[in-house]
């Protein structure tokens, strides 16, 4: 595994003809769960997938989860969600997601794949407040929220660069 810059990822996937191919997988790390999103065939939607558990015990079991969805799905990368701080410290949760792609990477069962770190803050909130008024159960709305912030992610990426693509500076960054 390896992380790149993230016009890097998108001019992979445009140079080696994957655009129609390959899919990226969104990943919103979280102290406790991890959220998955997936891009489609095209790579200009995102879509919810699932909520892993996260523990320091089972990183080798996420891992061959991750290498399932990669057979499944194609991805050819993943888009991982990282709370750049507005002042460029480094936050405790900045820290927690590089910890967690550091282990991943650890396990050796992803070499070759690549991704990349995309600004997450407020995606979470911007979920719970649209999830407040459904009144859900806290667990049922932890798991949405976990799933959606994902999507929140890898939309973000997927907008961001399909607009640089369009627009002719996907190229020349």
């Amino acid at each position: 595994m390896k992380v790149i810059e993230p016009v890097e990822l998108f001019q992979k996937l445009c140079s080696s003809g994957a655009v129609q191919k390959g899919r990226l997988l969104g990943l919103d790390v979280g102290q406790r769960y991890v959220g998955l999103a997936v891009s489609d065939v095209a790579n200009r939607i995102a879509s919810p997938g699932s909520v892993l558990v996260r523990k320091k015990t089972n990183i080798d079991i996420m891992a061959k989860v991750f290498q399932k969805l990669i057979s499944q799905h194609s991805l050819v990368g993943f888009v991982v969600g990282y709370p750049f701080c507005l002042w460029g410290q480094s936050s405790v949760e900045a820290v927690q997601v590089r910890l967690f792609m550091e282990d991943l990477r650890n396990t050796g069962r992803l070499n070759g794949l690549t991704y990349t770190y995309w600004d997450e803050n407020y995606t979470s909130k911007c979920v719970e407040a649209l999830l407040e008024p459904l009144d859900l159960n806290p667990v049922k709305s932890k798991t949405i929220k976990d799933k959606f912030a994902a999507v929140g992610i890898l939309q973000g990426y997927l907008d961001n660069m399909n607009r640089k693509l369009k627009s002719g500076n996907l190229a020349r960054e």
